[in-house]
């Protein structure tokens, strides 16, 4: 299939998805059902267990305050919590328009999202505390894999948990864990639609429907469909639909059974970035850090002023397409004794392919690397393609019991969980022969890169005036002028994933006394993983496949002391635990302990990973509950750290460190005005990141020093992040309010050249670290309410246009975020 073989094909699907999600409103209106995406319905409460809810959980209406998270795993509301767990409300997610997870995630300091590009997969990659939760974000309390953009259409609430939390969730979440909680069936009929469009061709459709046809039976309709351009950056488009269906039976217990699937379809011109100044080989003396190019003089002595808009990729060429379908069915049982029981199984399913230039790739075309050679003189950008092909699918089980029982007059708040899953991806990439497996023709075997053939073949552009819309031709070869369409790879080449996981936890919140409690948790995971790297396309048809990989058994625990002076406040100090295996992000991001693909010896020498958290904290809830302050001091070691030492052999030696501060305000100051966000300070450090090796290549000699990442700041850990957004209802009908954002230095990766000279003395020259700066960025929104039913709202994003960087990769390139957004909403709701 050609690429505009692929464009026509996603183009049916689009129009199919919009048809279907004409077809939900339809349905919804002949009801007549028609409502707001904001305020959002208000779900029943759930039943409170001694200070626990074990149910929905409990969302009142324009509040920016939740009590508890929704997972029965945390076992005591959040002020009795003893660690730091954000709740982003629905209230929030609709306040400031977001419509994705990265978008609803701004809101919370301390995260940052990190770019991707081959090995590691474009999608939603945030960075809690200093460490990639990529592979730690659940879907209603169950692991969600694949890489992907996860949408918010269907999403109730968000929970962000910081610190080390393996012991909730399994393997991973070193820094923390996301946790999306769907729109399911209430017993409260309600119905909404939003209607959005806006500057850069923005247009988005929403609807919620929510239906109980009687006692016993109730069914929920979420859809979406969404159309845009990006605010300030050329060329760049993105579309998608969505749709969640759910039926619950037993709509009001006591026995309850909920089918829902989720389907999300999207496609997208991906954004290319802006490439870094300089590179480690072409750095000047004097300067140690480069961030995205800008207005700057070329070594050739030519001025560049770059556009805010430049997009380096090609719409002939580049394409992102994502396919996720979760099928979710969850019982539930209340024994009537402050005991309940609930079973959730789920299969999910995602793929994602893309060909997505990548600006550059360090070959230092922008500032140039010899002044004498037009070629060689700066002001060009390589148009390097970075190409994956992905499915991964995995199936769950996951039971637990919960409720509350008192011994001896004390208090006990648990919940015990079983858990069992099995998961799979396979990844490959695209190529101009899938029979060959002859890489895409993009200028990669010509050197320089940038000579006047490669320019007249469009794999080159300057880095000022680059034409998304040039006449790029998959060529067979870089010299060759055969055409070559770009396909798949054949499965053979595809590597395979596989991974299992039984595990049993128990958590127990145990009150003492009224100010005196301690909650405790455990977790084991029998962890089994798999890698079978691919078959070159050459091998001979009964060439067998190799396959390596390695079992683990995993304990991590949490323990944390409270005391509360008054029933509305709390002090607790409390230490938590993770374990990263190798393999364990299914080969689905940038995984620091993958599995060894050598020898089995090298695998089995692999080692887990392992971090410990310890906080120290306060929480209080001040008017009559409706307004939470939080603040902590934690701290964040990593042992086992997989690095390279002499001679490039690998150990685990690896030492992360990160301490700081975090504070938190959620709620409603008064009636009329709510508030949320709030400021973290992180003071990361990579205190042993190993050793290089350098070899002098005349002599043979070599030489070791400790690796350049020695001492240096965590990449993609702003040592200050600041979130505030607030609303103030002026009149009972009108509505003011904004945000702000403040994001301190982010660090993408460190580099330098190392030289040995014939006399053995070993010069570490240029050390370079890429970065992206400081920004404020701010934020409007207004909202009136016509009437009860008809509510207009008005957000804009990025309120003074700022140029900033919001996500920084370790080396190429950083993410240029979207300019001024305009977005006007009609809000409908019954």
């Amino acid at each position: 299939m050609t690429i505009s073989d692929r464009r026509r094909s996603s183009a049916s699907r689009q129009t199919q998805g919009f048809l279907a999600l004409s077809c939900v409103g339809s349905i919804g209106l002949a009801a007549p059902l028609l409502a707001q995406a904001a305020p959002p319905a208000t779900p029943e409460k759930g039943t409170e267990l001694e200070g626990v809810t074990v149910t929905d959980t409990a969302i009142t209406e324009g509040s920016y305050k939740t009590e508890s998270a929704s997972n029965p795993k945390y076992t005591a509301p959040l002020i009795n919590t003893p660690r730091t767990v954000t709740v982003i409300p629905a209230q929030v997610i609709h306040d400031t328009a977001s419509a994705t997870l990265q978008e609803a995630l701004r809101t919370v300091p301390g995260i940052t999202m990190g770019a991707g590009e081959g090995g590691n997969p474009l999608g939603d990659r945030p960075f809690i505390r200093g460490f990639d939760s990529q592979a730690s974000t659940y879907l209603d309390g169950v692991r969600d894999i694949g890489a992907q953009t996860r949408e918010v259409f269907a999403v109730e609430q968000i929970e962000v948990v910081k610190g080390a939390d393996s012991v909730v969730g399994g393997r991973g979440s070193a820094g923390g864990s996301l946790n999306l909680v769907s729109k399911m069936p209430t017993a409260t009929r309600s119905a909404s639609a939003s209607l959005t469009g806006g500057n850069a061709n923005y247009k988005r459709i929403t609807v919620d429907v929510n239906q109980p046809l009687n006692d016993f039976v109730g069914v929920r309709i979420a859809g979406m469909w969404h159309d845009q351009d990006v605010a300030g950056r050329d060329a760049i488009w993105q579309k998608r639909w969505g749709v969640e269906p759910s039926v619950k039976l037993g709509l009001n217990g006591p026995t309850s059974a909920t089918l829902s699937f989720y389907h999300l379809e999207t496609n997208e011109l991906p954004d290319s970035g802006i490439p870094y100044l300089f590179t480690a080989a072409n750095v000047p003396n004097g300067i140690t850090e480069t961030s995205p190019a800008r207005n700057f003089t070329t070594i050739g002595g030519r001025q560049v002023s770059v556009p805010q808009g430049a997009f380096y990729g090609l719409k002939d060429r580049d394409f992102r397409k994502t396919n996720v379908n979760n099928a979710t069915l969850r019982f539930e049982h209340d024994f009537g004794n402050n005991i309940k029981i609930r079973n959730t199984s789920r299969y999910g399913r995602s793929t994602q392919g893309y060909v997505w230039t990548q600006p550059d790739d360090q070959q230092g075309n922008v500032y140039g690397t010899n002044a004498a050679s037009p070629a060689t003189a700066g002001g060009y950008v390589w148009r390097r393609t970075n190409t994956r092909w992905s499915e991964a699918e995995g199936l769950i089980n996951q039971s637990d019991v919960y409720g509350t029982f008192e011994t001896a007059g004390i208090k006990h708040s648990f919940t015990a969980s079983a858990e069992i899953s099995y998961e799979k991806a396979q990844n490959g990439t695209y190529v101009a022969d899938a029979g060959t497996g002859a890489v895409i023709a993009s200028g990669s075997t010509s050197t320089p890169r940038c000579t006047p053939a490669m320019i007249a073949r469009y794999n080159c552009t300057t880095i000022d005036t680059p034409n998304p819309s040039d006449p790029w031709v998959s060529y067979a070869t870089d010299t060759t002028t055969g055409l070559a369409s770009i396909q798949r790879s054949l499965p053979q080449t595809w590597t395979i994933t596989d991974t299992s996981t039984k595990a049993a936890s128990f958590f127990d919140t145990v009150t003492f006394t009224d100010w005196l409690l301690l909650n405790i948790g455990g977790r084991y995971d029998h962890y089994k993983t798999s890698v079978s790297p691919g078959i070159a396309v050459t091998a001979a048809p009964s060439t067998a496949r190799t396959t390596f990989g390695r079992e683990d058994d995993l304990w991590t625990y949490q323990a944390g002391l409270i005391v509360k002076p008054t029933p509305d406040t709390s002090v607790y100090v409390s230490t938590s635990s993770s374990a990263t295996p190798p393999g364990s992000f299914l080969a689905q991001g940038q995984d620091g302990n993958a599995i060894a693909t050598t020898t089995q010896a090298a695998t089995d020498a692999l080692k887990v990973e392992k971090t410990k958290s310890y906080e120290v904290g306060a929480k209080a809830n001040l008017f009559d509950g409706n307004l939470s302050l939080t603040g902590a001091l934690f701290k964040t070691d990593t042992s086992n750290a997989r690095t390279t030492v002499e001679n490039g052999l690998v150990a685990y030696i690896g030492k992360r460190k990160i301490k700081g501060v975090e504070i938190g305000f959620n709620g409603n100051i008064t009636p009329e005005w709510n508030i949320f966000g709030g400021y973290t300070y992180m003071d990361s450090k990579i205190a042993d990141g190993g050793i290089t090796t350098t070899t002098n290549t005349t002599t043979g000699a070599v030489a070791f020093a400790p690796s350049v990442n020695t001492g240096k700041q965590f990449p993609n850990t702003p040592k200050h992040s600041f979130t505030t957004f607030t609303n103030y209802k002026i009149t009972p009908k009108f509505t003011l309010g904004g945000g702000a954002i403040y994001m301190a230095k982010v660090y993408g990766g460190y580099s330098d050249t190392r030289v040995l000279s014939n006399t053995g003395v070993l010069s570490i020259t240029k050390p370079l670290a890429r970065m992206v700066q400081a920004y404020w960025r701010f934020d409007a929104n207004a909202s009136y309410q016509l009437t009860d039913r008809i509510g207009l709202q008005l957000n804009v994003n990025n309120l003074t246009d700022k140029r900033y960087y919001d996500k920084a990769y370790a080396a190429h390139y950083a993410n240029q975020a979207a300019g001024r957004t305009v977005l006007g909403t009609v809000n409908l709701r019954y």
